[in-house]
């Protein structure tokens, strides 16, 4: 009996292989048909079925270079040794090493600390203290921390991964920018501080016809949460090109956030009407400032150093009243959710080049303590904070170290609503996987680890706190692979 069943058993085994075998010819000859027929892809016509192997491994490759063949140091745009360190830093884990440096310090660019020979002892080290901005304004903000938080808009990035970030920040104390999609309740759940930024479209205080609705820029600037207003020319990695976010990402609540209508691609014009040169722009700034009350700045990307040249000399010649109060000044590195390629590895200058050349033009026209500086694009780690301040800025932000203490793995996909963690997708399957009740620790445990190994940067090239680094306490590796001091390349 026994043998009975095993032979039925083997029986139906080998029926079910015959069909499973049948349907693969079935189907390995429908495509052969299909391939061989269509006419718009050559190599799927001359080798049918083999060829669409060709688009196959060309999907995994990204797949393979992360996990297998990249070396902790050459990925990009962010390489697995500064993605373990915020993933580390976020889970309140130690970031000590052992043995030595993985890192090859003789690239060109790479920054070297001054080590002081007798810094100072541990009792006489001090934390940033906070940094006003907007003096004039009728409400200056006391921003208390030199690390805060970049533009990413409710849109460009989910619902959990906003009311994640909103708690994380508040927990550490930092602000958060909403990003041009304009104010959320998710932005305000968390209770942190709020730098609104105002786009090129003006979503969420536009009228009907895309022009600046003061009645709705009131309305925000009425939250007590809401501390300063960030006119948006232009982000690092699509300058003279406004926003974009697919249509499949504009739900209905997203179009009634930033006034559009839902199904259609969002795209911001490519700058704001009404400003046609500087002293269209510091009056448009003076306007927003006099309806607001709050600090009024932009954030842009240098082109020239004449054009900021310009910018400076016009606001001396009008008077220090009408500058801005602080400009977010974005590298040619900065990232976003959508932008053609040419744009993003193209055009716009540095953050390593443009931070300290701006800096240094501010200074020379006695703006110092006028204007602040936030320095941002790809800066992620306490290295990049700390050369950031030591080339002039005041504050620093970040969007994409907050994306990784998300739990962001750089898989690429934030235009397409398929992001697998949940951060950049309205895709509740993929949604779910993110967890913000667990998530805002994280957050916050990444800020404050950057706070305090650039505090520990700092105390090591001999000064008590971040914001008393200057050029003379960093150098930079050149191409023959001696280093200089950064205030030697760029005096001032």
């Amino acid at each position: 009996m026994f043998s009975s069943f095993s032979m039925s058993v083997f029986e139906g085994l080998a029926v079910a292989l015959i069909i499973a075998v049948g349907l693969v010819i079935a189907i390995v000859a429908v495509l052969f048909v299909i391939d061989r027929l269509q006419t718009q892809d050559a190599i799927r016509r001359n080798y049918p079925v083999v060829g669409r192997f060709r688009y196959l491994f060309t999907a995994l490759g990204e797949f393979f270079r992360q996990y297998f063949f990249a070396m902790d140091r050459e990925e990009l745009p962010f390489n697995r040794a500064q993605r373990d360190w915020v993933k580390h830093a976020a889970e309140g884990k130690g970031n000590t090493v052992a043995f030595g440096s993985t890192r090859n310090l003789a690239v060109p660019g790479t920054p070297i600390f001054t080590n002081a020979a007798f810094p100072p002892l541990d009792n006489q080290f001090a934390r940033t203290e906070a940094l006003t901005i907007g003096p004039g304004a009728r409400e200056p903000y006391d921003a208390p921390s030199i690390f805060n938080l970049s533009g990413m808009s409710y849109g460009a990035i989910s619902k959990p991964a906003v009311q994640a970030l909103s708690r994380g920040c508040a927990k550490a104390g930092i602000w958060m920018n909403t990003g041009e999609g304009g104010l959320s309740p998710y932005h305000l759940e968390g209770g942190c501080d709020i730098v609104f930024q105002m786009g090129t479209a003006k979503y969420g205080v536009r009228d009907a016809e895309g022009n600046l609705d003061e009645g709705e820029l009131r309305k925000v600037a009425a939250h007590a949460q809401v501390k300063m207003i960030e006119i948006k020319l232009a982000q690092g990695a699509k300058p003279g090109k406004g926003g974009i976010l697919p249509a499949a990402k504009i739900s209905a609540e997203i179009a009634e956030i930033r006034g559009l209508p839902e199904g259609k691609d969002g795209i911001s014009p490519n700058r704001h009407a009404e400003v046609d040169d500087w002293n269209d722009l510091l009056d448009f700034i003076a306007h927003v400032r006099e309806v607001t009350g709050l600090p009024t700045g932009i954030k842009t990307v240098m082109g020239s150093e004449a054009a900021f040249a310009d910018f400076f000399d016009t606001i001396v010649a009008r008077g220090p009243d009408s500058a801005p109060d602080f400009i977010t000044l974005d590298g040619g590195e900065g990232g976003t959710g959508a932008a053609p390629m040419p744009l993003i590895d193209l055009v716009g200058v540095s953050i390593r080049e443009a931070l300290p050349r701006v800096s240094a033009l501010r200074n020379d026209r006695g703006l110092k303590d006028r204007i602040r500086i936030v320095a941002s694009g790809k800066l992620v780690n306490p290295g990049d904070i700390a050369w950031a301040l030591c080339a002039g800025a005041d504050f620093v932000t970040s969007a994409r170290g907050f994306m990784f203490s998300l739990g962001c793995i750089q898989a690429l996909k934030c235009n397409k609503n398929t992001c697998p963690t949940g951060i950049t997708t309205h895709d509740p399957r993929f949604q779910k996987g993110l967890v913000p009740a667990e998530k805002y620790d994280r957050v916050a445990a990444y800020a404050k680890g950057i706070i305090k190994e650039v505090e520990t940067i700092a105390h090591s090239v001999g000064v008590s706190e971040p914001r008393k680094m200057r050029r003379d306490h960093v150098r930079i590796v050149q191409a023959d692979g001696t280093s200089t001091l950064l205030s030697t390349l760029y005096p001032g």
